[in-house]
Order: C-alpha cells, then structure tokens, then sequence
C-alpha cells in the first residue's frame, strides 16, 4: 500500500492519510461571498482528502478581485463557513481556510462593492482577468500601500485567521504565490518601493513575514501553513532568480515554527525547489503540481515530502482518496463549468459504487 494512505501530523492537524485537496477557486459564493449550501455540499463530498485547503478566500474587502470568490471578515461569512467545517468534521475530514488577499489583481466591476485596490507600488497586473460574464479585461491601477498601513493589513489577516478559527476551520494558509499581495511584496518587478518594505530580497520579505507572524501570534503557528511557488510567472511574477527571492522569507517566518509549507514545484531547470525548501524550512512540506499515486508516493517514500496535494482530479472525482486506494480510473472534469453553472461541474460528479 502507498505511504499516502498512512496518517501524517501537519502541525496541529492530524490527518487521516497524505493526500491533500489544493486550493482551487470555483466561483459559487452567494449573496455577500457567504458560502451557501452548494459550497457545504462540495466540501463535503471531498472529505476523504487527508486534509481540504479551501479556495481562496478574501481576509478583507480590499482582497477580492474575482467574480464569486468568498470572504471571512463579515459575521455571514463567518457563519456560512462555519457550515462547511461542519460538515467536512462530520465526515471525518480537516479543514484549513487559504487566506487570498490578490492585491492589485482586481478586476472592480467583480466585486460588486466599492474598495481600494492595493499593492506594493503603483504598478498594474500586466495579466488580464475575468470579469463577471467570464471575458478576460484589464486589471484596475492600484495605489501603492503606505508603509504605516502595512501593520493594519496584517491584523486584517491575524482577524481572518481568528474568523476561521470561530468557524471552526482547523487552520489556515496563506497564499505567497500567483502573483497576489504577499507575491507582490516578495517580487521585484511589482514592488519598487524604496523604503524599508522594498529594494534588496530581505527588505521585501518583511512584509510578507509580519503577515505569518501575525497569523501565528493569532492562532498558533501550529494551526499556519504557507503556499508559495518560485519560479511561477503567473500574474507578472517573472523572476530571474528566485532562489534569492524567497530564501530571505524562508529564514524570517522559520523560526515562528509553522505547521507546514505548500510547494508547486515548477520544476526549474536552475532550482530543485522541494530541496531547496527542506533545507530552509523545518516544518511539513506539502508537494504540489501534476502529481499522480505513484510520483507522489516516490516523493514521500524519499523523504521529498510528507503530503501531497492535487487539484484538478479532486474536481471530477470527490471520492479522490477512495479511487486512487483501489487503483480506480479517474473522471474528467468538466472545463467548461469550473466557474459557472452552480451545481453542473460541481457537485454533480458521482463517487464510485461498490
């Protein structure tokens, strides 16, 4: 048998085998981003997964840049949520909550609100992104974040993380990765800041590792994963070297203790990403990109990592752990429907019958 179907501590969450449901964002937030009863029933089919690491979910109004996605700062938030992990708990699963402030990917006419859009400096999303009828636009200008602000957007996440927590998700990630704020911050090309939050790696970690800092002060660095990918271009975050990038990073939040590390390893011919993470992060490494039963389980049976995580499979086949143990095929997901269509491509693929 696989060493994914043995059991694995992540910090404070203890998880029933190795196999890890990635954050995916699917647009099914209701009225105000709470999460309704489409969104109960889609994690709760999934919670045979070792562990679920939600969508990403806005910690502030000024997070939310795409059409549907949901949020934890307001108390309907908060008590949708709270239904979710409800349900996951009640069929055995755990639970995490991706933070996603996207920073200056904003497209405003998805919000349906009016709020800033922030970033490390004055520079757009050079991607463009949908909009409400699904048609890629222009990313909106953000104005540049004052330093002194920088403290307030932290406690904004340590309150997400304190919200998830009342709803009674096991844990949260933040999301360093795709080109939104804590990769803005971290990336070159979009902060060009020229005080102590910008300039060299080690300034433009600061911000990025008072942001886990302040989630572990809020709820235990046990409970405080991060996702990060060097080397993804996605969002403007081309980077010449990012070895150099996120190492200063890796060295601030290492010694905070966090439960684990989510790695796409983007396979860089100039970085062995997994290597270069565990020997910069003492915590769990969560290992992720088109990964299968057998290149997962090598990773784990090497020592490359203590979990894995898959994304697009989870979408067709909620029964994921359950197939992949008895060597089953796996569905295809329905493309056109990831982002529309309510319960079509969401909560419509059947698990397997005996």
């Amino acid at each position: 048998m696989s060493s994914l179907f043995t059991t694995v501590s992540l910090g404070a969450v203890e998880m029933a085998n190795r196999v890890v449901m990635s954050a995916m964002t699917r647009d099914r937030a209701g009225p105000g981003d709470v999460p309704g009863e489409l969104m109960v029933e889609y994690y709760r089919q999934r919670a045979g997964a070792g562990l679920i690491v939600t969508e990403g979910t806005q910690p502030c109004a000024e997070g939310k840049g795409y059409w549907r996605t949901p949020g934890i700062y307001s108390n309907e938030q908060i008590e949708g949520w709270r239904k979710v992990a409800d349900a996951v708990h009640t069929e055995g699963g755990k639970i995490v909550m991706q933070l996603m402030h996207v920073g200056r990917v904003v497209v405003p006419a998805n919000r349906g609100f009016d709020a800033d859009v922030v970033a490390p400096s004055a520079i757009p999303c050079p991607d463009k992104v949908p909009g409400p009828d699904g048609v890629p636009v222009e990313c909106a200008m953000p104005r540049a974040l004052a330093s002194d602000e920088l403290p307030l957007v932290a406690e904004q996440y340590a309150q997400a993380a304190r919200n998830a927590r009342a709803a009674g998700i096991d844990g949260v990630e933040l999301h360093c990765s795709s080109g939104y704020l804590i990769n803005q911050f971290l990336n070159a090309s979009s902060n060009q800041r020229n005080d102590d939050f910008g300039g060299d790696p080690e300034r433009r970690a600061r911000f990025p590792a008072m942001v886990v800092k302040a989630l572990a002060d809020a709820i235990g660095a046990d409970r405080v994963g991060v996702r990060f990918s060097p080397g993804n271009p996605y969002n403007g975050m081309a980077d010449a070297d990012p070895a150099a990038t996120f190492a200063p990073f890796l060295d601030a939040i290492e010694p905070l203790g966090c439960a684990y590390a989510h790695v796409v390893d983007m396979k860089l011919e100039t970085l062995d990403t997994l290597a270069f993470v565990r020997e910069r992060f003492s915590g769990a490494i969560i290992a992720n990109n088109m990964l299968t039963l057998e290149s997962g389980s090598e990773l784990l049976d090497s020592g490359r990592a203590d979990a894995i995580s898959f994304g697009r499979s989870f979408i067709a086949n909620p029964d994921l752990v359950d197939r992949l143990r008895r060597g089953a095929p796996l569905a295809k997901p329905d493309f056109t429907h990831l982002y529309s269509g309510e319960e079509r491509g969401y909560t419509d693929y059947p698990a397997l019958t005996d």
